[in-house]
């Protein structure tokens, strides 16, 4: 077993330690005039959505592994003043509050509170302006959004920790996400890999930072093996991030030789490749069936001076993934057996969207019971949980896990 504190070198391995967000009451400051703007298309219940979530850290503990909460995470990483003062900084400034003297007042806002859980919650709540002491429409802008209520936005896709950062081998891809909502989301995963105890020290790689230029997230990035990395090209992941995580990954990493790079539909059901596309087993894979036509795969290999080789793939995907993963052949599993009603429907619902907590055992939504029903067909075993509330974020198990230590797998 590998002595690193981080350790992803599959996407099946048996999950020892993970890192989850139980829902907050972000999810409660949504409201239909900022649905779209923050990425949501309905409004989960939170009461509902905390016991679904807790049935899941639940199922994810009886399984063998470690929760760790990002919330928790986060507070133990500020207990230095400095780093404290320098986390609140920088939060104020990637949350658009143009005034100076407003800053100033969200600044001793968030100062004011003695619990460091309490304000971490609260920097992921949203914070309104009728708790701003002293808080003052003078402004044009304050005045032109009077209605608004918030000082700072709430952040509901927290509860997604799949997607501001990903373990890959021994090292860590901090994400810059596509859209401003959610890049403040990575700020969390900076202080916690920068600062906290059980991190700082350990000397741990950066693959990528949020302060690139182009988009990566993580629901985009799977580790096939620990010589193949999958990624997408999707809605909200560029080319030619890619390529840069690709280049450093092959100049330092010792086992990695390969990033297959998925070309998918730019469009919201299709929003990243574990939408569409995850690994149940060595040699079986869940996919939603609309991809398959669309779907170029690019090989991405290491070339001499630090650059790289790239082809595309002209095989049909199962060849690809075979050829990659030295087998003799793959097997995959249409979402919703393939037939177009119930894959749309279940592919809406995140029925391609499986963790994996072992070999041929995954954690999966209750509600795509076709797919399901599917899995179970080909031998994956299924631990099935609740979904009416968390689904709504249009995100399954996987999207709402972040593996920190799998084991390496017995080949």
């Amino acid at each position: 077993m590998s002595k690193s504190i981080l350790n992803v070198k599959s996407e099946i391995g048996k999950l020892k330690k993970v890192l989850l967000h139980r829902p907050g009451y972000e999810i409660e400051n949504l409201t239909p005039d900022v649905m779209d703007r923050l990425l949501f298309d309905d409004i989960p219940y939170l009461k509902v959505a905390r016991e679904e979530h807790d049935f899941f850290a639940k199922t994810l503990r009886e399984c063998g592994a470690e929760v760790l909460y990002l919330e928790n995470l986060a507070a133990e990483s500020l207990k230095d003043s400095d780093v404290k003062n320098k986390f609140i900084d920088e939060f104020i400034k990637e949350s658009d509050i143009r005034s100076e003297r407003k800053r100033e007042l969200v600044k001793e806002y968030l100062n004011d509170f003695k619990d460091l859980k309490k304000m971490i919650s609260k920097t992921m709540e949203g914070i309104m302006k009728d708790e701003i002491k002293d808080y003052k429409r003078t402004s044009l802008q304050d005045m032109v959004s009077s209605d608004y209520p918030f000082i700072v936005d709430p952040m509901p896709n927290l509860y997604f920790t799949r997607d501001p950062f990903a373990t890959i081998g021994s090292g860590i891809s901090l994400n810059h996400m596509r859209t401003v909502t959610r890049n403040r989301e990575t700020l969390f995963a900076k202080y916690i890999f920068n600062y906290h105890e059980d991190f700082k020290n350990q000397d741990i790689p950066f693959w990528f930072n949020r302060e690139e230029t182009t988009a990566l997230e993580g629901g985009d990035q799977l580790v096939l093996s620990d010589k193949v990395i999958a990624i997408g090209i999707s809605q909200r992941t560029d080319a030619h991030s890619v390529e840069k995580l690709a280049k450093r990954i092959f100049k330092n990493h010792q086992t990695f030789e390969t990033v297959l790079a998925f070309d998918i539909p730019k469009k919201r059901a299709f929003m990243h490749l574990d939408t569409v596309f995850t690994m149940v087993d060595y040699d079986k894979f869940t996919i939603h069936p609309e991809i398959e036509g669309p779907l170029s795969v690019y090989s991405i290999t290491k070339a001499s001076n630090d650059e790289v080789k790239i082809e595309h793939e002209t095989m049909e995907l199962e060849k690809v993934l075979a050829k990659y993963l030295n087998l003799d052949k793959v097997t995959l599993i249409r979402c919703g057996g393939g037939n177009p009603i119930h894959a749309g429907r279940e592919q809406w619902n995140d029925g391609s969207n499986t963790l994996a907590i072992s070999p041929g055992e995954v954690v999966v939504y209750s509600r795509n019971h076709i797919t399901n029903e599917l899995l179970e067909k080909h031998g994956v075993k299924l631990h099935i949980i609740p979904s009416s509330e968390l689904s709504r974020g249009r995100g399954g198990p996987r999207c709402m896990s972040m593996p920190l230590y799998r084991e390496d797998l017995k080949i």
